[in-house]
């Protein structure tokens, strides 16, 4: 038996006999009412348990998110809740969104303070630009990466981005193409390929540099990074009951271990040769940095040379931080082809959208993207139907919300799944339908729409994340027919964007129609 399951049943007898105790005094714990008249000012929600708070509520669906959503119906719109020893409000309506993340942005502009966030940056969740508390640090840090996360339109950078995302899309359909003519089988794990591929743009383009798909190096990098954005969309008893850590120490560890390594490769195989060239100038100047930076890894040199308030230990941090975005791009693609494996009629719309655009007789690029609505909008409706879940806040102040009293140091969730699939807010939410994005030819998102959060602490990365998912769903239906092998054996959990590491395989094969010899 674990220390883990031991742990459990300890905890089912202590909450038992509490149980029998409050009964016996009358009183319930149920918490399945709302407040009552006299206590009309207090936030509504639910009576926690002793020792453990709510958490057992959140366990009784799929995903908390779910939760919080059936809680809403009882509680409205915003509600407290006591998970383990941290107080918490749940916010489940757009207008009060908008509130937390807009209108007092700068009275919720911290995270919350988990064991794994810390285990997952060296021991501090603040050297993480999405984990960390808001501060003049990371204001600076996100005016550095801004430039290079969210390029222009027909920019330099945005050309860039453009030749990056086509020359490693030609490379994965290379590999595809050998997997299938080597093992004879239209089977294809296709996901650490997606995932190869994904990190390749992302170093090719922020450090111009990119790795071989056999590299062993890489491929653990890769897998590392993978296995990290699995985690941070998990959920754990440690996160709110900090005195279990004993029994996740084990787990802890391996999280550290994981980001050494990476920090390791990124290190020694992406940054080495710039800080020697670094350390050969006098001062420290960067000899790349002559004329305007080449790249976002030059231009985080450039600001190590003249900001006293970075340090080697910043620029690091960030760069790895941004080049493990590439998981959140590979794991996005991953979903939209299985929603095009569960669609067959979705995946068919994109291929006739991308040979109206092509003709076949060259590629698709990011260029085409405007003339490609439909394509975008399978994007979309699969951050929708995903529900991709918004960061906690925490207040960094007393504060309010709604009137209601929030003191500092309240984690707030904000129910980006009640947004995402509320019939409030759209017609036939449980339908994957792709249309609902497009009106007159062009898309069309409404303003509840968030799935890269808003306000000051909104994703940066998102053009990168929608471009580069861009590329590899049509450069890989333009070449090839895509279902499942299986599909029972597809499984995806609501309110969540990351699939496990070890995922499912897809059925691939070439088109029948002659395209691009």
């Amino acid at each position: 038996m674990s220390a883990t399951t031991i742990v459990l049943l300890l905890l089912s007898t202590i909450l038992a006999i509490i149980r029998v105790f409050v009964q016996g005094l009358g009183h319930s714990f149920t918490g399945n009412q709302k407040p009552s008249a006299t206590h009309s000012k207090r936030m509504p929600g639910p009576m926690p348990w002793p020792l453990i708070g709510d958490l057992p509520r959140l366990g009784a669906t799929a995903s908390p998110f779910q939760a919080f959503s059936q809680m809403s119906r009882v509680y409205g719109e915003i509600y407290k809740l006591r998970l383990g020893s941290a107080d918490c409000v749940v916010v489940s309506s757009f207008r009060l969104i908008k509130e937390v993340l807009i209108a007092k942005g700068a009275h919720f502009g911290g995270r919350p303070d988990l064991l794994r966030f810390h285990a997952l940056f060296g021991g501090d969740r603040n050297n993480s630009l999405a984990l960390c508390d808001w501060s003049s640090l990371q204001k600076t840090r996100r005016g550095i990466a801004r430039t290079y996360c969210s390029p222009r339109f027909a920019s330099s950078n945005y050309d860039q981005l453009d030749r990056v995302a086509g020359q490693e899309a030609d490379c994965l359909l290379q590999h595809v193409d050998l997997h299938i003519r080597t093992t004879d089988s239209a089977t294809v794990h296709i996901k650490p390929l997606l995932l190869a591929a994904c990190a390749n743009m992302f170093s090719s383009y922020m450090c111009s540099v990119r790795f071989k798909y056999e590299d062993t190096g890489f491929r653990d990098m890769v897998r590392r990074f993978d296995g990290i954005f699995w985690e941070i969309n998990q959920g754990y008893a440690v996160d709110f009951l900090p005195w279990l850590q004993p029994f996740y120490s084990k787990h802890l560890a391996k999280l550290a271990g994981w980001t050494r390594d990476i920090r390791r490769f990124v290190h020694e195989r992406v940054v080495e040769d710039r800080l020697q060239k670094s350390a050969a100038k006098e001062g420290g100047e960067p000899t790349s940095n002559e004329g305007a930076p080449k790249d976002f890894t030059d231009a985080l040199l450039a600001h190590l040379r003249d900001d006293p308030s970075l340090t080697w230990h910043h620029i690091l941090y960030e760069l790895e931080d941004f080049l493990g975005g590439h998981s959140a791009v590979g794991n996005l693609a991953m979903l939209v082809l299985t929603a095009i494996v569960r669609h067959p009629q979705v995946g068919k719309k994109i291929q006739e959208e991308v040979d109206s655009i092509t003709k076949g007789t060259r590629s698709i690029n990011l260029f085409d993207k405007a003339e490609m609505p439909y394509t975008e909008a399978t994007i979309l409706e699969t951050l929708r139907t995903t529900s991709s879940p918004i960061v906690p806040h925490v207040a960094t102040q007393h504060t309010t919300i709604a009137d209601y009293t929030v003191q500092k140091g309240t984690i707030v969730f904000l129910n980006n799944y009640e947004l995402n699939t509320a019939a409030e807010y759209w017609e036939e939410p449980e339908q994957f339908r792709p249309e609902r994005f497009i009106s007159n030819g062009q898309i069309k998102k409404p303003e509840y729409f968030i799935p890269f959060s808003t306000g000051k602490r909104t994703c940066i990365g998102q053009k990168l994340v929608n471009g580069f998912c861009f590329i590899l769903i049509t450069r890989l239906l333009q070449h090839y027919d895509i279902s499942a092998v299986d599909l029972e054996q597809i499984d995806t959990r609501p309110a969540c964007v990351a699939l496990p590491p070890d995922s499912f395989p897809l059925k691939i094969t070439h088109r029948k129609c002659s395209i691009l010899t």
